[in-house]
C-alpha cells in the first residue's frame, strides 16, 4: 500500500514523496525529521498503530494528516478516532485493489492533498487550540463559545424556524459532533445532515455522535420521521431528502438522479428542505471541498430563508462555504466554536 500511495502520488509533477515509514514509530520520527506538508498514514500497523503516531505527531509536530482506512465497521469507528485526535480526513481503501478501485483512491487522495495542503489547517489557531481541548478531555474551543460575544442581526431574531439542515464534508467530523454536543436535548426542532462519507462509516458517525450528544441522532431510513429533538444523518452512496406527508415530514434515501459528484448531496438536501419548510429552514453549510450546497442555498435565499456558513479561519478546507460566502447569500459567517451559541439563539 505505501508502495501504491508513493505511485499514485508521484505521477504528478507538483507532488513530491520525502519519506516512507514502515510502522507509526519510525513515522513519528520521520515527520519531526523531515516536516511535509502533509502525512498519510494507516490506522494498522505494526509497533505503533496510527492512532498512537497520530496522537504524538499532533503532540509534538503539528501536521495536516490525511488517514487510509478500510471500509469496515471497525475502520470506521477508528477513522472517526483519527479525527477526533486531529487528523484532517480519509481516504477509504477496499481490500480488491482492482484498477477501478486503485483509480477512484488515486483521484480522491490528490483531491484531497492538495486541498489539505493549500489550506494548511494545523498551522491555524483555531485547529491547535482544539488540539489543546481534546488533550485536556475538555469541550473543543469551550473558551470561544461565550454566548454573550454572539451577535444575531435583528430580523433573524424574529423568524421561525422549522428545521436545521446541515451541509458538511472535508474536516467535517468533529465540528458536527461540536455543534451537536453543544445543543440541548429540548431543542425545538427536528436536524438533518448530508456529510460527504462512504456508507460503511455514516452509520458508525450516527452512533458515535448519539453517545456523545443529547440529542437522538440516528442514519436516516426511508420513512424516519423529521421531529424535534432528532438528528437524521444521511447515509453514505444515497441521496437524503424530505418529503411532507400529510402533518407528517418523512426523510427518504435514493440513488436518483444518479448524475451528481457526492451521495448525499448537500445541494439535493437543502433544495428538499426549501421545498418542504420554505423560508423556514436554517441553512448551515460547513468545511469542505467545492461547492456542494451553494446551489440549494441560493434557493433558500431567494425565499428570505437564512443561511449560516463557518468562517474560513476554522475550517479545514474553506471550499463549500467560500462559494456561499462569494454568491453573497450567507446571512450570518462564524466560527465552528460560536456556531451552537448562533444556531440555538436563533432557533430556541
Amino acid at each position: 500500500m505505501r508502495k501504491a500511495i508513493q505511485i499514485m502520488v508521484e505521477s504528478e509533477s507538483d507532488i513530491k514523496v520525502v519519506g516512507m515509514a514502515r510502522d507509526g514509530e519510525q513515522g513519528v520520527e520521520m515527520v519531526k525529521e523531515l516536516k511535509p506538508d502533509c502525512v498519510t498514514m494507516d490506522i494498522e500497523m505494526p509497533r505503533m498503530n496510527g492512532l498512537e503516531a497520530l496522537e504524538m505527531i499532533m503532540r509534538d509536530c503539528p501536521t495536516p494528516v490525511l488517514m487510509v482506512s478500510s471500509i469496515t465497521t471497525e475502520g470506521a469507528e477508528a477513522t472517526l478516532e483519527a479525527l477526533d485526535k486531529g487528523a484532517v480526513d480519509f481516504i477509504a481503501k477496499t481490500q480488491s485493489y482492482v484498477a477501478i478501485d486503485i483509480t477512484k483512491i488515486k483521484e480522491d487522495l490528490l483531491k484531497k492533498i492538495r486541498a489539505i495542503v493549500r489550506h494548511n489547517p494545523t498551522k491555524r489557531s483555531a485547529f491547535l487550540e482544539a488540539l489543546k481541548h481534546r488533550r485536556d478531555r475538555k469541550a473543543s474551543m469551550q473558551a470561544a463559545t461565550d454566548e454573550d460575544r454572539v451577535v444575531i442581526p435583528a430580523g433573524l431574531k424574529q423568524k421561525n424556524y422549522s428545521m436545521v439542515a446541515i451541509g458538511v464534508s472535508t474536516g467535517g467530523p468533529p465540528v458536527v459532533q461540536y455543534i451537536l454536543d453543544n445543543l440541548p436535548a429540548d431543542f425545538p426542532v427536528g436536524i438533518v445532515v448530508a456529510q460527504h462519507m462512504p456508507e460503511a462509516f455514516t452509520k458508525a458517525f450516527a452512533n458515535r455522535l448519539n453517545r456523545t450528544s443529547a440529542l437522538q441522532v440516528k442514519e436516516a431510513e426511508t420513512g424516519d420521521r423529521l421531529t424535534k429533538g432528532v438528528v437524521l444523518i444521511g447515509r453514505g452512496g444515497q441521496h437524503l431528502v424530505l418529503n411532507r406527508n400529510g402533518t407528517q415530514v418523512l426523510a427518504k434515501l435514493t440513488t436518483k438522479p444518479d448524475d451528481l459528484l457526492y451521495f448525499p448531496s448537500v445541494d439535493l438536501l437543502f433544495s428538499s428542505a426549501v421545498a418542504t419548510f420554505g423560508s423556514q429552514v436554517l441553512g448551515v453549510i460547513l468545511t469542505g471541498m467545492g461547492h456542494d450546497g451553494v446551489e440549494g442555498l441560493k434557493a433558500l435565499n431567494a425565499i428570505n430563508g437564512t443561511i449560516l456558513a463557518q468562517n474560513e479561519e476554522s475550517c479545514v478546507v474553506y471550499g463549500m462555504p467560500k462559494a456561499v460566502v462569494d454568491a453573497g447569500i450567507a446571512d450570518i459567517v462564524t466560527s465552528a466554536a460560536q456556531m451552537p451559541a448562533v444556531i440555538n439563539k436563533l432557533v430556541a
